[in-house]
């Protein structure tokens, strides 16, 4: 029998605008693919519109939603033997993107994970701009495939030691092998659901594999308050999945922006801004490095803030603190090879 076609799974509520624009990446797409999506209660036509793109569409309470929840229940639903995750707003950068990111499952025995980067909207701002292309840079400094896997001597290794490039994982731009995924599903925590399968798969055996090429434009336009709550979500969440507690260290911070602005001139400098572009540039890098330090601080000591607070300080509303203790669980170990399932 043929392979089944892969499956593109995209959980939505309220996508508006950029949803519509990820629609249409994905039917320019070189692989012909099953388009599946959860909806959760969207008020502004999201789920007809993804119907008339020819999508099969779950419906969900918005009540009944978590992040790694819609997922497990988008790849349970799911006809292919890989499931290519996106979000809501993130649109495939060309026509062959899950192209690229399926061909990742080639690259090594047992890879369960694949991911690409995030490229910046064309009217983001140099700060946003900086941030991702620094961020997914450092993933692959000569811009090849990378493939991480922990040995077998490895996988009982702290979870501390995974945070950082080796256990970064997105599932904003993914796919996932659906034989693996039913070994080891998703969690359905709060937030960082990506972050906590990606422990999950590397302490089971399994690889994971950055692809640079693999990209989709995602960035966000955030107020310095929606900034500062976003990064106190963030924090929060590798404190809840890590125990990391980011250190309160004047000197950190300092030489944490001088790398920030000296990186940040010499980006502007070659491409030609006048002395006020390069001045404007380092400010908003600045503002931008602040109130995200600002936000990370708070998060990685959400533990010792009441729930009103840390509810006024979440972009997403949580209240809630909820330390996932990883390092006191065991895994399910790959068995076989995931080639020939």
């Amino acid at each position: 029998m043929p392979e089944p076609k892969p499956t593109v799974a995209i959980p939505v509520r309220n996508g508006g605008e950029l949803f519509a624009r990820t629609l249409t990446a994905l039917q320019g797409q070189t692989v012909k693919h099953e388009l599946l999506v959860c909806d959760s209660g969207s008020s502004d036509g999201s789920a007809e519109l993804a119907r008339e793109h020819g999508a099969r569409v779950l419906e969900i309470a918005a009540a009944s939603f978590s992040h790694g929840g819609a997922r497990n229940l988008l790849v349970g639903e799911a006809r292919g033997t890989h499931v290519a995750l996106l979000t809501q707003d993130a649109e495939p950068a060309d026509a062959r993107w899950l192209e690229r990111l399926l061909g990742g499952f080639e690259l090594a025995e047992n890879v369960a994970l694949v991911y690409g980067p995030y490229r910046p909207r064309p009217d983001a701002d140099f700060a946003v701009r900086a941030e991702l292309e620094r961020w997914f840079g450092s993933l692959s400094e000569q811009g090849d495939p990378r493939v991480e896997m922990l040995q077998a001597h490895e996988r009982s290794t702290a979870v501390l030691e995974l945070l950082g490039r080796r256990g970064f994982f997105t599932d904003v731009n993914a796919c996932l092998a659906r034989a693996a995924w039913e070994r080891v599903p998703f969690r359905e925590v709060p937030y960082a659901e990506d972050r906590v399968l990606a422990i999950d798969m590397l302490r089971a055996g399994y690889a994971k594999v950055f692809l640079p090429q693999a990209a989709v434009v995602h960035s966000h336009a955030y107020t310095s308050a929606q900034q500062l709550r976003r990064s106190f979500d963030e924090w929060r969440g590798l404190l809840e999945v890590y125990g990391w507690r980011e250190p309160v260290s004047p000197v950190r911070l300092l030489a944490g922006l001088r790398g920030e602005l000296g990186w940040a001139r010499e980006e502007l400098a070659g491409r030609g801004r006048p002395p006020a572009g390069v001045a404007a540039g380092l400010a908003a890098v600045t503002r931008h490095y602040a109130v995200a330090r600002a936000g990370a601080l708070l998060g990685s000591r959400a533990d010792r803030l009441p729930p009103r607070v840390r509810r006024v300080l979440s972009l997403e509303r949580r209240s809630g603190f909820t330390p996932l203790h990883l390092d006191r669980e065991r895994t399910p170990s790959a068995t076989g090879n995931l080639a020939h399932e």
